[in-house]
């Protein structure tokens, strides 16, 4: 094939990628309409635009379109790996700066959440302490007993059922970060329901971890059941609380959206909720790999998990306390 005949058959496409590499802003809305690059056909583009330059150096082309097609790879690869570098800089930045400056800014809901949640813990650890048969009004027969397993000291693997054990630690990981994923949606999903959605869950889920804390205690499992929850109590407890806050959010601009629209303000809140929803995530996914990893190991003395577990809750509020407080945190 001609080098005429190659570039008129392959030119579209090469100017589609010249739009592309431009930017949208410096388009206009006839040269937008003629691009055919765009994310589904990405991957598949780009593999022919290697093929050209092979083809244009297999067949000894002018050097003059050989370094165009060139051109053309080295920027669209510099523009598709150097776009994820950038998401890389800001999820540092978010998480360095922007999440404890973002929980501080929501105090007002975050604190809301605690305190729906912590308090119904604690006092549920409380009265599982002074009346141990109130652990039934919460909790079935099976599911206590089966809590009884889970930490009992020649339990197979603490924290896990029977069945969990058998399927490894992978298959716990993984159970783990779904878990506590699911757990940490529905708190935000629930502020669609005028917030009540999120208050319910946050009021259940401290009523349930509190009576099986307080009852576990009770039982005499101690070392088992504190030594093991310790770990990734700071990340999972504070990443339920802030998707909560997240779900109050939302809750709230539906309630009292002031002179805008309803949809308007919750497209506002939504922003920054979304934003704790992300927060919430990152914490929980971190408590998974505690809690499959490090929680379980029978080997580490009581007294260390116990150390560890509140070195993670100081640090964890030392940071979203003091955190992104500089001139120039982003």
């Amino acid at each position: 094939m001609k080098e005429s005949q190659f570039v008129a058959l392959r030119e579209k496409e090469w100017l589609a990628w010249d739009l592309w590499l431009e930017g949208n802003k410096r388009q206009s809305r006839a040269k937008r309409q003629a691009a055919s690059i765009t994310l589904e056909n990405l991957p598949s583009a780009f593999r022919r635009l290697c093929h050209d330059v092979s083809l244009a150096r297999d067949r000894h082309y002018s050097s003059v379109l050989i370094d165009a097609l060139q051109q053309r790879v080295l920027a669209a690869h510099q523009r598709v790996y150097g776009a994820r570098g950038d998401l890389r800089r800001r999820w540092l930045v978010f998480l360095g700066a922007g999440l404890p400056r973002l929980v501080r800014a929501e105090r007002r809901f975050v604190f809301a959440a605690a305190f729906l949640f912590f308090v119904p813990l604690l006092a549920c650890i409380l009265l599982a302490q002074i009346f141990p048969e109130s652990v039934h009004y919460i909790l079935s027969p099976d599911t206590t007993a089966e809590y009884e397993r889970m930490y009992a000291p020649e339990a197979q693997r603490l924290g896990a059922s029977a069945k969990d054990a058998a399927d490894g630690q992978l298959a716990l990981l993984m159970y783990y970060i779904g878990n506590n994923v699911q757990i940490n949606f529905r708190c935000f999903a629930g502020g669609m329901l005028f917030g009540l959605g999120s208050v319910l869950l946050l009021i259940y889920n401290g009523l349930v971890i509190g009576m099986v804390a307080g009852y576990i205690t009770e039982v005499g499992y101690i070392d088992t059941f504190w030594g093991f929850v310790a770990g990734h109590s700071a990340p999972e407890l504070i990443g339920a609380v802030l998707s909560g806050a997240a779900g109050l959010k939302i809750g709230y601009a539906l309630i009292a959206p002031g002179r805008r629209r309803r949809r308007e303000a919750l497209t506002e809140a939504a922003r920054g909720a979304v934003r704790l929803l992300y927060g919430a995530a990152f914490l929980t996914f971190c408590a998974a790999f505690v809690e499959s990893l490090w929680s379980p190991a029978r080997s580490l003395p009581f007294a260390l998990k116990i150390g560890v577990g509140l070195a993670f809750w100081g640090v964890l509020i030392a940071y979203f306390c003091l955190a992104g407080r500089g001139r120039h945190a982003a």
